[in-house]
């Protein structure tokens, strides 16, 4: 055996094994009908065998339970408590919601608060928000506001609502420090910069809005029957009044819709890796193949309400990185934070982890590996569950591997098109939104992911 193929064993029985902790560990957990181990997946039903220090695992996996019996279950925990727990929660990338929605929220975004909670201040500045920006006293406005802190901590329950307040605060910060026709300020002030703090922190990411904030979490359905596409969403918060941003969102929120069947996709090939080291994974390869070409051509709607010539000028620039502001009433430094950047979105990450593409140690790979602490914790989380998954760079699937890898450099090149027609004809500034050298760096990284083709 060739040293590449045990390697590539090697890894597929680590990750069995782990397979085999995940259930461990959740074995026992909660109360639930005997020998029943709910887990919604949705297939066809397989049968799984696992040999694990004499300990023999029977799974049948239905549309919607894993079947255990009590015996079986005693056998591998040594446990002979029958109350069992969804052995996907150990797994980030096998929750279905990411099936369902991509790296969207599983249930469409608060678009309001409650009548009569506390936030609901929240909901008036940020309608009036647009036309604020308007005023040159605006941010003698912004400092006389009084914005109520979160209370309590955040639970499954509350979740909506904080990231709805996370994205209120952080559009008033982005707006406050780079307001239109204003000097970049560098004080961000207490009443605005303390609330922001204790959002983020509860979120575990920066406290700026980023492109969770500005996308993931900005959206809404006019029709909640109909898919999330082009046509059926609008924005919920905006810096300018001009549908121009409205559209620049709404194709970023389009494209995150369509990662559902690349994350489905993935999950499969990692089910199937985790039964049978021969498994055909062509299949699922084509799926990431036409999902990824689906979100090319939604990029490519770019230009049909977005003027180049105003977005520049207009709305990007509310979206820059801090430099050096201070946060008052915080106890820090003046500090620098990346802007909103589509760099900052999940979907071209899960797909080089997935290929194994390989990124050149670089200023490029410290932007790409900081850019993660502005995704959400459970983002982060996923990525790393697919960068340790087998490499599945193989002859036998030359032509669906080459096939994804054509369309993720499709998708660069329409990217760094609208970047040189939107930003770099405008300016003589090389740094992106997100403060790098973005028009360098998405060439690198075209070239690289060219250079992975069989």
């Amino acid at each position: 055996m060739s040293e590449h193929a045990q390697r590539g064993r090697k890894i597929r029985l680590e990750h069995r094994l782990q397979f085999l902790k995940n259930l461990h560990w959740a074995i026992c957990r909660e109360q639930t009908p005997k020998g029943v181990c709910p887990l919604n997946i949705k297939g066809t039903p397989v049968y799984h065998r696992h040999i694990e220090q004499s300990a023999e695992l029977i799974l049948c996996f239905s549309e919607e339970r894993i079947m255990m019996t009590e015996t079986q279950g005693q056998r591998f925990t040594g446990k002979s408590d029958t109350g069992v727990a969804a052995i996907t929660e150990d797994s980030e990338l096998l929750k279905l919601g990411y099936a369902k929605r991509g790296f969207l929220p599983e249930a469409d975004p608060l678009t309001a608060f409650p009548t009569g909670s506390r936030y609901a201040v929240l909901d008036e500045i940020g309608r009036d928000l647009p036309s604020r920006l308007y005023d040159t006293g605006f941010r003698a406005y912004a400092r006389d506001i009084e914005i109520p802190g979160w209370q309590g901590l955040v639970t499954d329950e509350n979740l909506p609502q904080l990231r709805l307040y996370y994205v209120r605060v952080g559009f008033l910060a982005s707006a406050y420090v780079n307001q239109v026709g204003e000097e970049p300020a560098k004080v961000l002030p207490r009443n605005i910069a303390v609330p922001l703090v204790q959002a983020a922190k509860l979120l575990e990411r920066p406290p700026i809005l980023s492109y969770d904030g500005y996308a993931l979490y900005n959206w809404k359905r006019f029709r909640k029957d109909q898919p999330i596409r082009l046509g059926n969403i609008d924005t919920l918060q905006n810096f300018v009044q001009m549908y121009d941003e409205h559209w620049f969102i709404l194709v970023h929120v389009e494209i995150e819709a369509i990662a559902a069947d690349i994350l489905a996709a993935i999950a499969s090939v990692k089910r199937k890796l985790v039964e049978n080291d021969d498994a055909d994974l062509s299949p699922e390869l084509w799926r990431i193949e036409d999902a990824v070409q689906r979100q090319v051509g939604v990029l490519k709607r770019i230009p049909e309400h977005m003027d180049s010539s105003l977005y520049y000028k207009t709305f990007r620039p509310y979206i820059r990185f801090f430099e050096n502001v201070t946060y008052e009433g915080v106890d820090q430094a003046p500090i620098q934070f990346r802007g909103e950047t589509g760099a900052q979105s999940s979907i071209m990450p899960i797909l080089v982890a997935f290929m194994k593409v390989p990124h050149q140690q670089s200023l490029l790979t410290d932007h790409l590996a900081d850019m993660r602490k502005y995704m959400p914790l459970r983002h982060r989380q996923l990525i790393e569950e697919v960068e340790v998954m087998p490499d599945i760079r193989n002859p036998s699937y030359k032509e669906p591997y080459n096939a994804i890898l054509d369309a993720m450099s499709a998708f660069r090149k329409v990217h760094y098109g609208w970047a040189e027609e939107y930003i770099n004809r405008w300016t003589g500034d090389p740094r992106g939104t997100g403060g790098t050298p973005y028009i360098q760096w998405l060439k690198q990284m075209l070239l690289e992911t060219e250079a992975r083709r069989l």
